[in-house]
């Protein structure tokens, strides 16, 4: 069963506040928290020269592809990938079992300095998610076994 995390207005200033604080400390450029699917719960700096949805979609599956290939070599998962580019880099880490933090940084700092903050924001982020725990009253679920081919709303 999956949970989709129901955010309150406490809960996305909290979370805010950590990537924040994340961005100035790793002076990188964009953050961004999206579940393993691909869908995008939160993001801090500058997404207007890129489409983050896009960035989202084609990172978590990066982050599948390579969990495989973890799992070939004996690894449960490589919790941490590094694309590096001739002016942009990408930071991928694993928040928690269901959370990835994307991150979008230049030429002003290095991959170092963004993994080793990285490392206390995505505590931050997974102890945040965590408190959201559906069976605490938080959230929604959906159970897969739920969805079924037969009509919803049938006139009779």
């Amino acid at each position: 069963m999956n949970c989709i995390p129901a955010l309150t207005i406490e809960n996305v200033a909290t979370l805010d506040g950590i990537l924040g604080d994340f961005l100035q400390k790793s002076d990188a450029d964009l953050t961004v928290v999206i579940d393993r699917g691909g869908n995008v719960i939160s993001q801090s700096g500058d997404g207007s020269v890129m489409d983050v949805t896009i960035i989202a979609a084609l990172a978590a599956g990066s982050f599948a592809a390579t969990q495989e290939l973890a799992r070939r070599i004996g690894e449960v998962e490589f919790n941490a990938l590094y694309h590096q580019g001739n002016g942009s880099h990408i930071f991928m880490n694993s928040v928690d079992e269901n959370t990835i933090m994307i991150t979008v940084f230049g030429r002003r700092t290095t991959v170092g300095l963004v993994r080793f903050y990285s490392a206390a924001a995505a505590l931050a982020v997974a102890e945040l998610l965590k408190s959201l725990d559906p069976s605490a009253g938080h959230g929604f679920t959906f159970d897969a076994s739920d969805v079924t081919a037969n009509p919803i709303f049938v006139d009779r």
